[in-house]
């Protein structure tokens, strides 16, 4: 009876050494583990669940088997015609085979670290083997939008809207674009996708989240800029020096028919009263010749002595009313 007892408490000290051990261990929801012992994968556990390892011998490295992100640093990437840009790239992964995965990296940090190099380098790749256009447009609709830039008018300017419409839109021809960003993005994630299973991770895809062009490129893309925005400008001053030579000629011809008919009343005028001034002198010959001719002499004489600077002699028939006011 002693014997049996003590082997019963010698088991139920085994049992709670055992258990202080930690002979169990949890496999969460949505998470997977790898048991090692001494450095050798011994088991890997994908489901959630209470398991059993060996105490103390045997650890155990769990990893998630959610879907995990990928954020690179942004590189700079020449492409095809030696134009500089940087690209910065987003993925999508998950640890597919535990097992394969601690044998590779054995930790998420190294993980990552693969692949930035395995997908830095194919991003690269595929960046420098395609022309700029290809990695920063998707299609071609940039060719069939018209720019029209938008016109103020006041409601008193009398301005063409349809012409000036005509002179400042405009529509620039971009170079064709065969495959584009997103079809770039899925040759990246091909080329990816062959050489991660060796690390037991399985990408999901690769996405190119934003091209920056580089210092120089910027610079060129401002100066077509400017360049479109000067053709612009070019296109309001010749439709205004067109607008203000149209309205000069106008003025010039309104001020001509203004000077014209203004020229018509002044001689009209004249006309009238020299015919009036004729009749005038005709009636006031006609009661006093002598008188007439007379005040006529007297009204010269008025006008023409001013300007006289010297009078050599006076003995000629057009003095003769200084002498006497019959003039004989």
């Amino acid at each position: 009876m002693k014997k049996l007892v003590t082997t019963l408490v010698i088991i139920a000290v085994l049992l709670v050494i055992l258990v202080a051990l930690g002979p169990f261990y949890i496999v969460e929801q949505g998470y997977q583990a790898v048991v090692t012992r001494f450095g050798k994968i011994v088991v890997t556990n994908t489901e959630p669940g209470l398991k059993f390892k060996m105490p103390v011998i045997d650890n155990v490295v769990t990893y998630p088997k959610k879907i995990l992100s990928w954020d690179g640093d942004p590189q700079r990437i020449p492409t095809a015609e030696n134009q500089f840009i940087w690209v910065d790239a987003t993925a999508r992964w998950k640890i597919k085979d535990p097992h394969k995965f601690y044998e590779a990296v054995t930790s998420l940090e190294q993980g990552w670290a693969r692949l930035d190099d395995v997908i830095d380098s194919t991003i690269r790749t595929v960046i420098t083997g395609n022309n700029l256009r290809e990695a920063v447009r998707n299609t071609n609709i940039i060719n069939e939008i018209t720019t029209e830039p938008e016109i103020l008018q006041q409601e008193d300017e009398e301005v063409d809207m349809e012409e000036l419409r005509e002179l400042t839109q405009t529509q620039t021809n971009y170079e064709t674009v065969r495959r584009g960003r997103e079809e770039l993005s899925q040759e990246m994630y091909k080329i990816a996708a062959k050489l991660t299973p060796d690390y037991g991770i399985e990408l999901i895809d690769i996405i190119i989240r934003q091209i920056r062009y580089s210092e120089d490129l910027t610079e060129s893309v401002y100066n077509r800029m400017i360049k479109e925005r000067n053709q612009i400008a070019e296109a309001y001053r010749s439709y205004g020096e067109g607008k203000k030579a149209e309205w000069l000629g106008k003025l010039e011809n309104e001020r001509r028919s203004v000077l014209s008919a203004a020229y018509e009343e002044s001689e009209t005028i004249r006309g009238t009263a020299d015919a009036e001034a004729t009749n005038i002198y005709a009636q006031a010959y006609e009661r006093d010749p002598n008188f007439f001719q007379f005040w006529r002499s007297i009204e010269s004489y008025r006008r023409t002595m001013p300007q006289f600077r010297k009078t050599l002699s006076t003995e000629m028939d057009y003095f003769r009313y200084l002498y006497n006011e019959d003039g004989s």
